[in-house]
């Protein structure tokens, strides 16, 4: 049998990535073996599809950190076939060969069943992006944030994972404001439920005092960098922040004042080793929380051929929300 995949493979003039037609004899040895329907476009993608950060070492290979589908054989009591499931992170994608192909071998500890109400599709929408908005907003609410106790401000909003933590925090009742360069996004994220929308600008200016007025009851922080020592400056008594993303770099030059006097906290929030207990958890929320027309309306569609171009797009920051791969 033979499956359709994007090959990445290493050349005198750097990596090429071409749709190939390959034997299932090349898969990688799983325990699981899932025809993919959908795949998508992560920041983490485009950055392997372009070979940066030597994310991946071994080539030929095929990326892509995401895939939806149904088990055809399994060796795990875990899953019988035609279970849908979903697969976020693992490396799967770096260290091992992913989801922008029709056909993937895979580890059943990887794998999640996916809720009734979630299409292929619709998780594929969701992927890591929306996975760790979710993850980011379930820590938050563990912290003590409830609807009702104030704005909570998602930086890099028109982005994947910030385009879902708007939709999803004003799902749960939370007041969503969206911090975003991209003026022609406001009405997108308007519609996906932010209850107003700030220049992130505006945030992204280090501030020289180490308190400034308290104006947040939380945080998504998909950006890091001097916005994420801004906000911290901003945050209310006791409120904290969730960090995930580091668009804006991986270097913060902050001050510990808003941490001992207002009692603050900084939430790490880790997507890719996550454990499945609390994958479960967070998918069935996913499929309880997000609204149908709101995943179409944060979406587009693309090939395995698409996807080199729409790296070099979504690296100059100019995709807005998801990329849905069709992999057949």
């Amino acid at each position: 049998m033979t499956f359709s995949a994007l090959v990445l493979d290493q050349t005198e003039d750097g990596v090429v990535a071409t749709v190939q037609r390959l034997d299932d004899e090349r898969l990688p040895d799983g325990d699981v073996t899932v025809k993919v329907e959908h795949s998508s476009l992560n920041y983490k993608d485009a950055m392997i599809l372009k070979s940066i950060g030597r994310l991946v070492r071994e080539y030929p290979h095929v990326p892509g950190v995401d895939l939806a589908g149904a088990v055809e054989t399994s060796a795990s009591d875990r899953f019988a076939p035609g279970d849908r499931v979903v697969l976020t992170g693992f490396r799967v994608g770096e260290t091992w060969w992913g989801g922008f192909a029709t056909r993937a071998c895979l580890k059943a500890d990887w794998l999640v069943r996916l809720p009734d109400s979630l299409s292929t599709r619709d998780a594929m929408a969701v992927g890591t992006a929306g996975f760790t908005a979710m993850l980011a907003i379930d820590a938050l609410e563990r912290h003590g944030l409830a609807p009702g106790a104030g704005p909570v401000v998602v930086t890099g909003a028109a982005g994947g994972l910030g385009s879902f933590a708007v939709h999803l925090l004003a799902r749960r009742g939370h007041e969503a404001v969206a911090s975003t360069r991209r003026a022609a996004t406001h009405d997108y994220l308007t519609a996906l439920g932010a209850s107003s929308v700030v220049d992130a600008g505006e945030l992204a200016e280090p501030t020289a005092r180490p308190l400034l007025s308290e104006r947040w009851a939380g945080c998504v922080d998909a950006v890091g960098g001097s916005t994420l020592a801004h906000v911290l400056a901003e945050l209310r008594y006791g409120a904290a922040l969730a960090a995930c993303g580091n668009t804006a770099g991986n270097d913060i030059t902050m001050n510990v004042l808003p941490l001992i006097l207002r009692g603050v906290d900084v939430l790490g929030i880790e997507s890719v080793m996550c454990p499945i207990d609390v994958r479960e958890r967070v998918w069935a929320a996913v499929a309880d929380t997000v609204e149908r027309g709101a995943l179409a309306d944060m979406t587009t569609d693309a090939s395995l051929a698409d996807l080199p171009g729409l790296a070099d797009e979504m690296l100059a920051g100019r995709v807005r929300g998801r990329v849905v791969v069709q992999t057949g």
